[in-house]
């Protein structure tokens, strides 16, 4: 009986970690810094898809964004001039994800907004869904470190925020 006791305790307790681990903070983000970014299959727009564990080793940044989303709209201009443009050749990879939008939308997103650093589809919010609550909205960037950890997360377009983003960039491909 005591056995039974401590099974269910346990079982009880993993079950309420899970479901607190699932509770998106005020910004919708289901992941915090310090984690390690949970496993999926990225595939671009030309059909070629790869694992994030893949990319171990390298500086990662994820932009969300949709066709849709005005404020990435916005905030696309500068990921192209501010960050890839800097970064590209020195080793940062950088890959926006489009949420829920067909391969030939988000190409001809690409080609409205300019920019040169690939898109990926997730056109089912299954990438998205493992970082935010899936009723929360795009334009969110996460930045991973070399060992595949989370490092600095940000949402809607804040020139601040979009500063503090470029600096730890700047400080993770110089080391």
């Amino acid at each position: 009986m005591k056995t039974i006791k401590v099974l269910l305790t346990a079982g009880f307790m993993l079950i309420g970690t899970s479901l607190c681990a699932q509770t998106p903070d005020d910004r919708g983000y289901l992941v915090k810094t310090g984690q390690q970014v949970p496993e999926f299959v990225v595939k671009y727009t030309d059909g070629k898809s790869f694992s994030i564990n893949d990319l171990k080793g390298k500086v990662v940044m994820l932009q969300f964004t949709a066709s849709w989303c005005g404020v990435c709209r916005k905030e696309m201009p500068f990921i192209e001039s501010d960050i890839w443009q800097v970064y590209k050749d020195k080793g940062l990879v950088l890959i926006g994800i489009d949420r829920g939008e067909p391969v030939e939308k988000v190409v001809d997103f690409a080609k409205i907004m300019k920019i040169t650093y690939p898109l990926a589809l997730d056109e089912k919010s299954e990438i998205f869904t493992k970082f935010a609550d899936k009723a929360a909205g795009v334009t969110r960037n996460i930045l991973i470190d070399r060992n595949g950890k989370i490092v600095f997360l940000t949402r809607l377009y804040d020139t601040a925020e979009f500063e503090a983003l470029k600096k730890k960039i700047g400080e993770l491909m110089a080391e």
